[in-house]
């Protein structure tokens, strides 16, 4: 494993207590970086501290809800002092459909968990940066933000939203020490399968040349870097890691 230097770094990841986000936060601690958890499933956020070693805590956080998210901001400043990094990663999959049948709340519910919580969270925790003159904000999107899944129109957009989010945000704050930048995995054998039809995960399958899902130990290597100080004249920039799938 190739050494990241985020030694007396603090770090927010939300959904980190299972998946993607949960390697994001091992790596993290490797690093030498103090992690705080932010998940709305607070028994399984308690099992995965448990399960933890290191300067690692945590808020059960609804980060598509604004209170929640001011309130998760306030602890995790007043736990770790500052705040010097945000992965955005909670999300979920939404229901398997076509466009003409997808029902209007189920779009707002994806639409809401997974674009809104960004913008939510970023809103929150960007002023402590750029205050200080540091940070470093890591969004996952996913290739389907680029290239539009079929039956999966909340979702794909979203992710979309996600990537729009990051170029905006990150041209914004370019002068301003904070780095802003965004990852478009491919799919990953995560929980977020259990939300997704057989045929759907196939398609995706079916769509990466490498010929298999990512890691999400290979997600975290990337996020990892971009939250590091070697990141350093890179923002508003959007990152594949979909084994060949991405075509721009």
């Amino acid at each position: 494993m190739n050494q990241i230097d985020l030694n007396k770094r603090t770090a927010i990841v939300t959904g980190g207590a299972q998946g993607i986000g949960l390697a994001i936060v091992k790596r993290m601690l490797a690093s030498g970086a103090s992690v705080r958890i932010w998940d709305r499933d607070r028994k399984l956020l308690q099992q995965t501290l448990s399960a933890l070693s290191g300067p690692v805590s945590g808020d059960a956080v609804d980060v598509a809800d604004e209170k929640s998210v001011a309130q998760g901001t306030a602890a995790a400043v007043a736990a770790l002092g500052k705040i010097d990094i945000l992965v955005n990663n909670a999300g979920i999959a939404g229901a398997n459909a076509p466009t003409v049948d997808y029902p209007v709340d189920e779009w707002e519910r994806v639409l809401k968990v997974n674009l809104t919580s960004q913008f939510l969270t970023c809103r929150a925790v960007a002023p402590h940066m750029v205050k200080q003159k540091y940070g470093r904000i890591v969004n996952i999107a996913s290739v389907a933000g680029k290239e539009g899944n079929p039956n999966a129109v909340a979702y794909s957009a979203s992710k979309s939203g996600v990537i729009s989010l990051t170029k905006s945000l990150g041209k914004e704050l370019a002068q301003s020490g904070v780095c802003v930048n965004c990852i478009t995995p491919a799919a990953a054998k995560t929980a977020i399968f259990d939300q997704m039809t057989e045929q759907h995960i196939n398609y995706m399958l079916a769509k990466i040349p490498m010929g298999r899902f990512v890691l999400v130990e290979e997600v975290a290597a990337l996020a990892c870097w971009l939250a590091s100080e070697d990141c350093s004249f890179t923002t508003a920039g959007v990152f594949d890691i979909s084994g060949g799938r991405a075509t721009y």
